[in-house]
């Protein structure tokens, strides 16, 4: 099973792609980050955070997706364009008929780091030890986006093994 997560942003939408191996192992494909220009219009800012994902839907054919679906601050002009920049996403994995999964910030850290109030600093150090990603300088939105196809792997996996054993 190959898996892309994505964790969006306006400024920089990180993702990551996993595919599950043998036994407990995880393999990773690619990960970074979609970085728009800061100063181009949002329109334009989010074709191309659609065209980035359809790009790696293109080369990497992933079975399904999984993103962040962020807790939304006070900030609502910041919650607007976030909601934006999802329909981006949303429209390129619809586009390429995916199935797609949503994970809110607390599953995915509790799924990485075992606690769901997890700092994201605390994230990026698990992700990259428990997918063996010798890169320090990882990107947080990378991180993040590793750490959402990797919780997600984990569910399905999980129920796979439910279905199959009967449990």
């Amino acid at each position: 099973m190959r898996i892309l997560g994505i964790d969006p942003s306006s400024v920089a939408t990180g993702y990551g792609i996993l595919e599950s191996r043998q036994g407990d192992d995880s393999l990773v494909l690619a990960y970074g980050a979609i970085k728009p220009a800061r100063k181009a219009a949002l329109p334009d800012r989010l074709l191309e955070i659609k065209n980035g994902i359809e790009r790696l839907i293109s080369a990497f054919t992933p079975d399904e997706v999984a993103i962040e679906n962020p807790f939304f601050g006070l900030n609502i002009k910041t919650a607007i364009t976030l909601g934006q920049v999802r329909g981006a996403v949303l429209v390129a994995v619809a586009g390429a008929g995916i199935p797609l999964f949503e994970y809110s910030p607390l599953e995915i850290k509790k799924a990485v780091t075992g606690y769901g109030q997890a700092e994201k600093a605390q994230v990026g150090i698990m992700i990259r030890a428990l997918l063996r990603v010798d890169d320090d300088n990882m990107e947080e939105g990378a991180a993040d986006a590793l750490a959402c196809a990797f919780c997600h792997l984990n569910t399905r996996l999980g129920q796979i093994n439910l279905v199959e054993n009967k449990i």
